[in-house]
């Protein structure tokens, strides 16, 4: 993407993301921050480079006469704009094409927001949209409470849809609006459980740890030390497993097909935990996994970096950081450190 000049007045992540990640395909991104500077600087400087690297920075309040010029020209020399504030705040800031089209025609303005641009400015935090969209009720354990993930799987989701929204648009040769909410994204994210429920009326459920709707078995499971996820769909697996675990066949001959194991759940997934407890999470990794089995030690994030070390890039400034997971023939990322507040400019 070199040559490609985006700009973006984001906060904390969905924006910012968005931005980074066409960054690090060689987009120049400037962000436009107000004098206090995005949100993220007051949360900690590895929080703020995990989201800016590479990025340039300008100061410029859009409240102002002198804010609104700044913007206007950056705007005019620009390809795209994303920004992720609520609805309200970016009409009147001047962030939608409609208001920036005098300056450049061509300019693709894309507005991350929590239920759309035209959708009011109801509070749409990362947690907020997974608990309104039903993310956080179908997970969890059944008897249990709703849970959230570990991390903001909407945020992420919403600043990479927007990204790809961003560059379809640029494609195309054409200005315009682009419009990407996260509460959209995750109701997209939920699809064959809700085309299940839109055209055959069937309401989600929760499975014990974490099982699949219609794979089985597809799922956490506890072992002699520790938890693997297996998740187990064709019936060469299923039998590769059972011979790999010294399952007696009397024990799985009532379920030799996936939809006899998806129609006995309960009596399955029994006989794989009793399987299961006779190793450890690792020992049974390393058992199924040279036979094309699906499988993986529950592991913490730091043993996850250790064993992936290539995923880590130094940005500079002396961070280490997540490199981009996108990874093209003949193309290497050229990673910097965040911008200092103002660094390239003020207004």
């Amino acid at each position: 993407m070199a040559g490609i000049r985006i700009l973006e007045a984001g906060h904390i992540l969905a924006g910012p993301y968005a931005s980074m990640v066409l960054s690090d395909l060689g987009a120049e991104v400037t962000k436009i921050e107000p004098p206090t500077g995005d949100m993220s600087r007051q949360v900690g400087e590895a929080y703020f480079a995990s989201l800016n690297r590479g990025k340039r920075s300008v100061v410029a309040d859009l409240t102002t006469r002198e804010g609104q010029d700044r913007l206007h020209e950056l705007a005019a020399g620009a390809h795209a704009l994303i920004v992720n504030q609520r609805p309200s705040a970016i009409r009147k800031l001047g962030l939608t094409y409609e208001a920036l089209r005098p300056y450049n025609e061509r300019l693709v303005c894309v507005a991350i927001t929590g239920y759309g641009l035209r959708a009011g400015d109801d509070p749409a935090f990362d947690y907020i949209i997974q608990a309104a969209t039903g993310v956080a009720a179908l997970t969890g354990e059944p008897a249990g409470p709703p849970t959230l993930p570990g991390y903001t799987a909407a945020d992420n989701s919403a600043g990479l849809t927007a990204a790809l929204g961003l560059l379809a648009q640029i494609v195309s040769g054409r200005g315009g609006q682009v419009e990407v909410s996260l509460r959209d994204v995750m109701l997209s994210q939920l699809n064959y459980k809700a085309s299940a429920y839109l055209n055959e009326g069937t309401e989600p459920v929760r499975h014990p740890f974490g099982a699949h709707s219609y794979y089985v078995p597809a799922q956490l499971f506890p072992t002699a030390d520790g938890f693997v996820a297996m998740f187990l769909t064709h019936d060469r697996s299923w039998r590769t497993f059972v011979a790999e675990a010294g399952i007696p066949p009397e024990e799985v001959a009532a379920f030799p097909t996936m939809a006899d194991r998806a129609a006995n759940r309960e009596k399955v997934v029994a006989v794989v935990i009793r399987a299961l407890a006779a190793d450890t999470a690792r020992g049974w990794e390393a058992r199924l996994r040279p036979q094309g089995i699906p499988i993986a030690a529950v592991r913490t994030l730091p043993d996850a970096l250790a064993e992936a070390p290539e995923a880590v890039v130094d940005a500079g400034g002396g961070f280490r950081l997540i490199g981009s997971p996108i990874r093209v023939d003949g193309y290497e990322p050229s990673y910097g450190p965040p911008p200092a507040l103002g660094e390239h400019g003020t207004a």
